[in-house]
């Protein structure tokens, strides 16, 4: 896993994964995957799936030419509104791409550590061990 920053202020955890790393043959087969995992966490809740290449290819929007497919699979971990503020680091989100040979799994840091750790640690459980 690489932490980078994204136009200098974003903080991005991002994961390749070769497709010979994975049993998972689709992001669609991924996306299934990880919301199980949301669904078997105590405190996060699935919100919805965001087909980011087909919305976009349908309004002419610029794709990196190796891309077969993205998604965002679209989540929350939120257990408390201690501000206002807190309601724009929420929710959280998996960007879930495809190429013809690996999967990118990336996601925009959260704002509680121990959160980084579990995104991070069930993005990693898609390679096969």
């Amino acid at each position: 896993m690489q932490k980078t920053i994204l136009m200098e202020k974003y903080p991005v955890f991002s994961l390749e994964i070769k497709k010979s790393e994975t049993s998972y043959k689709n992001v669609n087969e991924i996306i299934e995957y990880l919301k199980t995992l949301i669904d078997g966490h105590k405190v996060a809740v699935f919100i919805s799936v965001f087909d980011q290449y087909t919305h976009t290819k349908s309004i002419g929007g610029e794709i990196n030419e190796k891309l077969i497919d993205a998604q965002n699979l679209i989540f929350c971990f939120g257990k408390a509104i201690p501000n206002s503020k807190i309601l724009a680091a929420r929710p959280r989100s998996f960007g879930v791409c495809e190429t013809k040979d690996t999967f990118l799994i990336d996601f925009l840091e959260p704002p509680r550590e121990e959160m980084t750790h579990i995104m991070e640690k069930w993005a990693k459980s898609i390679v096969n061990i």
